[in-house]
């Protein structure tokens, strides 16, 4: 029988983070996974994902054609109309191919494994809605397309060049990205554009990069003023340089998030967005030209003096500053709040579990296939790839062994359960 192993204790679970507490603490979350759909905050906290739905087991880490998926892949499931729920019964390492084009109703939940999601595209959400993604290491993507890529069950078509984001959110609505870990990317992050609204971006760790988080298309694209994104209880971590976020008009709340030094500045914007920063902790470099968090990009002093851009009980260390601008009525920012700020001195508490869990030394759990003592298990163990690393992924061989029991028992019991491998 497949069981489940948790360190998590319930004295140790409640940390004042919202969405954690939520299902942190109950030691049979994996007996109902959809659950956290109900513990979204902030302005993407009506996604659903694939809540309703069957769940998808993930059996075949391949990504060998972008037209015709083989059952038992990730793209297989991202593609279909129906809502499901998509699980991964052991670590993973899947390379894409292109870009992985998402329908809607969809969750990704990681929890209980170590997945990793590299190579071409990589995610894209384009004119959807309802999507979660949690607990999944993106990294090192670049650039890929000017193929057939397959978007639906019944239809594929030619995509042009993609960036290489992370994380595409394009003319899309109610998406929530939680518990992440996210670097080394060829272009953005995550990019948040055209036209979409209704985004949380919640508890994940951003390292290693340069141009980390787009937020509108453009300073003329007139769709984006109505953008709201939540950004909350994230860590700003080690080696980013800018764009944590950058807005383009929109409605943005940055709370209860940790910057652990930028080397340009922490957050931008031109086109005249609204940005409500409560309860951060900002640590500047040693740069003395790069103590200020925010910058106005491109844009003559006469023109953003009226933006209203403020923060409220952040802590500035290391000789940061923050420069605010427009009225400081309360009024201005109704809609840029959506989710009640803790006091940034518990910053540590409420942050301290941000990436994927299992990474650092947080860890979750693991699956076995023993009595739930974990021996023999797969390990949600330390972040492994590095700044130099190709994110590939290794096991040992007590590890692989269980792996492949793991995988043996998942596919007898859904091809016993089901007229459709995968489906549950």
């Amino acid at each position: 029988m497949l069981s489940y192993a948790t360190d998590d204790s319930s004295s140790s679970c409640l940390t004042g983070n919202p969405i954690d507490d939520c299902w942190r603490c109950d030691p049979n979350w994996h007996l109902n996974r959809q659950r956290l759909a109900d513990c979204g905050i902030g302005f993407g906290q009506y996604a659903l994902g694939g809540k309703g739905g069957r769940y998808y087991v993930v059996t075949d880490s391949s990504d060998h054609d972008a037209v015709n998926p083989r059952p038992g892949t990730l793209r297989y499931a991202v593609i279909q109309t129906e809502p499901l729920w998509i699980v991964f019964p052991t670590n993973m390492h899947i390379q894409l191919s292109q870009e992985l084009i998402f329908n809607s109703f969809k969750t990704l939940d990681g929890r209980g494994a170590n997945v990793h999601i590299t190579g071409g595209g990589c995610i894209t959400l384009q004119f959807i809605t309802n999507v979660i993604i949690h607990n999944i290491h993106i990294h090192h993507c670049y650039p890929s397309g000017n193929t057939n890529i397959r978007s639906s069950p019944t239809h594929y078509g030619y995509r042009t060049k993609s960036d290489g984001d992370g994380i595409s959110v394009f003319g899309s609505r109610d998406i929530w990205i939680d518990h992440c870990s996210l670097s080394h990317c060829k272009d953005g992050l995550v990019d948040v554009i055209m036209g979409s609204t209704g985004i949380t971006i919640s508890n994940n760790l951003f390292s290693h990069h340069d141009e980390v988080m787009l937020l509108g298309h453009s300073d003329d694209y007139l769709p984006d003023s109505g953008m709201q994104v939540t950004i909350a209880f994230n860590h700003f971590g080690e080696k980013l340089v800018q764009r944590m976020p950058r807005c383009r008009r929109g409605y943005i709340h940055v709370v209860n998030n940790v910057y652990s030094r930028w080397e340009m500045y922490a957050i931008g914007g031109s086109g005249n967005p609204t940005i409500n920063s409560q309860g951060n902790r900002y640590t500047a470099p040693a740069n003395p030209n790069a103590k200020e968090v925010t910058k106005r990009v491109d844009t003559p002093d006469q023109h953003w003096k009226g933006w209203n851009w403020r923060s409220e009980g952040d802590i500035l260390m290391n000789g940061a500053f923050f420069v605010p601008s427009g009225e400081g009525l309360e009024l201005k920012y109704e809609k840029a709040y959506s989710v009640e700020p803790k006091s940034a001195a518990l910053i540590d508490q409420l942050t301290m579990n941000a990436g994927v869990l299992g990474s650092r030394s947080n860890k979750l759990g693991k699956w076995t296939g023993g009595d739930g003592n974990g021996d023999g298990g797969v390990d949600d163990s330390e972040n492994d790839y590095g700044e130099d690393s190709d994110g590939a992924f290794k096991l040992s061989s007590t590890s692989l062994i269980s792996c492949l029991l793991v995988v043996l028992l998942s596919f007898m019991f859904l091809c016993s359960s089901s007229d459709q491998i995968v489906l549950l």
